[in-house]
């Protein structure tokens, strides 16, 4: 085909490229109807996601409110053996957090016993702190140390702000 483009003059290229145009636009117009189409179908899709997003997290604030998941303080209470990992924890307004610092590859709690500070990377090293009379934090600083998943965003809040549920369990 390039042979032949050689041999045709200026203007019979223009007619050839006009010609094309117009049988592309009919094509064109299709094309823009399709994706208008499309882009109502994936703003009713995220319009979805986001009202169910928003009754999951309603559900689980009703949930902790109702005491079905304890604190982050029962807990460590209440419990003597398990993985921090084996839980999904939720600040009381609903949103997911990890303990410990941001980057951390497992959770962790800190206790202080007013002077010293120790990690707990797992359960029964938060019930064996607990037990010697340890709180939650730092000295002067009381609280959990949490942050946001995938975020270096961390803060640090009471332990009756933090909720734990079962990871298996889902959101109510």
């Amino acid at each position: 085909m390039a042979d032949d483009l050689s041999a045709l003059d200026d203007s019979e290229i223009e007619t050839r490229i006009n010609e094309i145009r117009e049988r592309m636009r009919p094509v064109e117009q299709q094309i823009a109807s399709l994706r208008g189409q499309r882009d109502i179908l994936l703003t009713e899709r995220r319009r979805r996601e986001r009202s169910a997003h928003r009754e999951s997290r309603a559900d689980l604030k009703t949930a902790m409110r109702e005491g079905k998941f304890p604190t982050v303080a029962d807990l460590v209470a209440g419990s003597q053996a398990g993985s921090l990992d084996d839980y999904a924890f939720n600040l009381k307004t609903g949103g997911e957090v990890r303990l410990g610092y941001p980057g951390a590859r497992s959770q962790s709690l800190t206790f202080t016993d007013g002077v010293q500070v120790a990690n707990a990377g797992d359960l029964a090293s938060a019930a064996t702190l607990y037990l010697a009379g340890w709180d939650l934090g730092s000295p002067g600083r009381p609280g959990v140390r949490v942050h946001f998943p995938g975020t270096r965003q961390e803060r640090l809040v009471g332990g009756d702000e933090v909720f734990a549920r079962p990871k298996g369990q889902a959101a109510p």
